[in-house]
């Protein structure tokens, strides 16, 4: 191995031109302070559009992908449950909780069920093995609504969180409300 001394001052000038780890830290805080700059700090419920999905009818609030809001360390989002309907199946690590804001039905936690009304919330427990969900709408007549919010750590342990993230079962189409 050479010396520094005994490395041309050509060599020197590149090794000093390439980005180290280091820069490229400062570039993303720099590119982070610039898209925060630039961002909203309130979301407006009313501008967001519904979306069909195997979850079922959602609204997305903060997302992984959406760089438009003042932070990104939340996912979270509304669901509408149609009347007498139900959402997909899911399996996720857990971690989520849930805000009942309209209406009234359960939830399935691994087989056992949870009864919720307006105004409760309901807890998804943290588990190694991940849990499995579903929520029922048991009102003939009203759409259940529910606002979700759950750490978004997909940036730092990916999408499966360790336990998997799967859809079991798709919500039904054909109850939209």
């Amino acid at each position: 191995m050479r010396r520094k001394s005994e490395v041309p001052m050509a060599e020197q000038f590149r090794e000093r031109k390439a980005k180290t780890r280091y820069q490229e830290l400062i570039q993303l805080r720099d590119e982070e302070r610039n898209r925060v700059a630039g961002s909203t700090v309130c979301v407006k419920g009313q501008e967001l559009s519904w979306e069909m999905n195997p979850q079922g009818l959602m609204k997305w609030y903060m997302h992984p992908n959406i760089d438009t809001t003042a932070h990104k360390f939340l996912i979270f989002y509304a669901q509408k449950i149609p009347p007498a309907g139900r959402s997909g199946k899911q399996k996720c690590q857990g971690g989520v909780v849930f805000v009942v804001v309209e209406g009234k039905g359960y939830s399935l936690l691994d087989e056992v069920r949870y009864d919720w009304k307006e105004g409760d919330l309901l807890q998804l427990p943290i588990k190694l093995e991940g849990v499995v969900f579903q929520h029922f709408n048991t009102s003939e007549n009203e759409p259940a609504l529910l606002i979700a919010a759950e750490p978004n750590l997909v940036a730092t342990v990916g999408v499966d969180r360790g336990s998997g993230f799967e859809q079991l079962e798709d919500a039904p189409e054909d109850e939209l409300p």
